[in-house]
């Protein structure tokens, strides 16, 4: 199973950028501990992040098809603003999931909606990094047959 985790705009910035909303640790200390929890015999994670809507459609383009291929997204500010990115997810075959760290729903007024809710699997929101971590579970547990959680390493 590939699971691909999507960052959007600003996202490189995680880590130095509103600590307070987004935690401390980088997108690369993130990265790195999904790549140490979930890289084995049943999946594989890559990554991908870009400022840029474009690339990010591109992206979901790329992998959209793929077999045993999902996405989780965190659309950034796109999420609110991007039908674009919503129509690519709505275009492809293969399901997404998309994560927010902070809780959209208790931020500023124009942050309440997202365009991508409405195409995606599921949404993770208000979780913090911890909604990585769900939305791969989530996936795993949906659609992996052979995945087995082992309780004694769940938080």
């Amino acid at each position: 199973m590939n699971i691909w985790i999507i960052n959007g705009p600003n996202l490189n910035l995680l880590g130095s950028r509103n600590p307070e909303l987004y935690g401390t640790t980088s997108l690369a200390q993130l990265i790195q501990n999904l790549h140490s929890k979930y890289d084995n015999s049943i999946t594989t994670i890559y990554d991908f992040q870009s400022n840029h809507e474009g690339f990010l459609i591109d992206k979901i383009h790329e992998i959209g098809f793929e077999e045993d291929t999902y996405g989780i997204i965190n659309p950034g500010g796109l999420t609110h603003t991007s039908i674009s990115i919503r129509d690519a997810i709505d275009s492809v075959n293969n399901e997404f999931v998309e994560v927010h760290i902070s809780d959209i729903h208790n931020r500023e007024a124009f942050r309440k909606h997202s365009y991508i809710a409405e195409v995606v699997d599921r949404s993770i929101v208000g979780k913090g990094i911890k909604g990585y971590e769900l939305a791969i579970d989530y996936l795993l547990d949906k659609y992996s047959s052979s995945w087995i959680t082992d309780s004694s390493t769940s938080e």
